[in-house]
């Protein structure tokens, strides 16, 4: 990681009321760490928090991923960025059924 860059990473706080937008949620820690250099490079403003989902096809079982969320001012631009960098942001279903979890 380039320490010279201003990190993107904010606390909740940091958007006071603002409504949330999922856009990724990280299942591996390596995974994790790799979406929030892209979002570092963007540099775009993102909140991570660990949050349990459900997963599994035949056999569910919860765990605890990373998920990201940015502002709906800048979810066009990062998930552009996540794209360009090989990661698939969630669409509107995904966000819903993880809603549902």
């Amino acid at each position: 990681m380039d320490y010279n860059k201003a990190v993107m990473l904010r606390e909740p706080e940091f958007f006071e009321d603002q409504k949330l937008t999922l856009i990724y949620v990280a299942k591996r820690l390596r995974e994790a760490r790799a979406v929030e250099q892209a979002l570092d490079t963007g540099p775009i403003d993102y909140v991570v928090l660990p949050e349990p989902y459900t997963g599994g096809l035949f056999f569910s079982s919860r765990h605890v991923g990373a998920f990201f969320y940015v502002s709906p001012q800048v979810e066009t631009q990062a998930r552009t960025l996540l794209f360009a960098q090989g990661f698939i942001p969630l669409n509107e279903t995904q966000r819903e059924d993880m809603a549902d979890s």
